[in-house]
């Protein structure tokens, strides 16, 4: 049984919001000169930074989330996830129409990412490996807890002469392969202007990640 994908993002968010780079590590000059694991790694330490900074905890979450948020739009290519989650559909919408879902997916994402961070509980994320055949490229990594061990690989590609991720992969579920289905899934048996009325209204969420115990690898393939 696959793991349920909203758990699954949920997890992904966490990854991205509590594992700062190894003691000693320099970051490079400019996103343009750095590998695909260290552009993943930096972004990771960036938000943990804003998430542990004393004044973010002083002024509020307004400011936080803009800065997170700016983060996560310089790592993720959300225009490419969008169009590949809607798939064979794409082709067939006007450009108002793939405008409003870029925006409308984007903030799906969004709204999780924020929502997991603040229930973070001091998770632990190792980075493995990358591997490069370009213009594609993989990092591997693996979240820890207590209680469970799943594997996450960032699939990236170039854009321009910067390494972004386009796609996740949790304990062999993809992100954008989830969304692929649900997504394809409403249009099939209802219509597109369906879909984008229940995103517009948000009928269709990811939720923070779950407390309850699940052993290594539960909910995997």
């Amino acid at each position: 049984m696959k793991t349920p994908y909203p758990a699954a993002l949920a997890i992904l968010m966490v990854a991205l919001s509590i594992s700062p780079s190894p003691a000693g590590a320099q970051p490079k000059a400019s996103a343009e000169q750095t590998g695909p694991l260290e552009r993943v790694r930096t972004a990771v330490s960036r938000v943990l930074a804003i998430v542990q900074a004393p004044a973010a905890v002083a002024t509020g979450g307004g400011q936080r989330r803009t800065e997170i948020r700016r983060v996560a739009r310089g790592l993720f290519d959300f225009d490419e996830m969008a169009r590949l989650t809607l798939a064979r559909h794409w082709k067939d919408r006007s450009a108002a129409e793939q405008e409003e879902f870029v925006r409308l997916f984007t903030e799906l994402l969004e709204r999780s990412y924020l929502t997991t961070i603040e229930n973070y509980a001091g998770e632990k994320i190792t980075f493995l490996e990358e591997s490069v055949s370009e213009p594609y490229a993989q990092v591997r990594s693996r979240i820890t807890t207590n209680r469970m061990e799943i594997s996450i690989d960032y699939r990236l590609r170039k854009n321009g002469a910067r390494w972004m991720v386009y796609d996740v992969v949790l304990d062999g579920v993809s992100l954008v392969s989830n969304y692929r289905s649900q997504f394809n899934s409403i249009i099939r048996t209802s219509s597109f202007a369906d879909l984008l009325a229940r995103l517009r209204s948000r009928q269709i969420e990811a939720h923070a990640i779950p407390r309850t115990g699940r052993g290594p690898r539960d909910g995997a393939d």
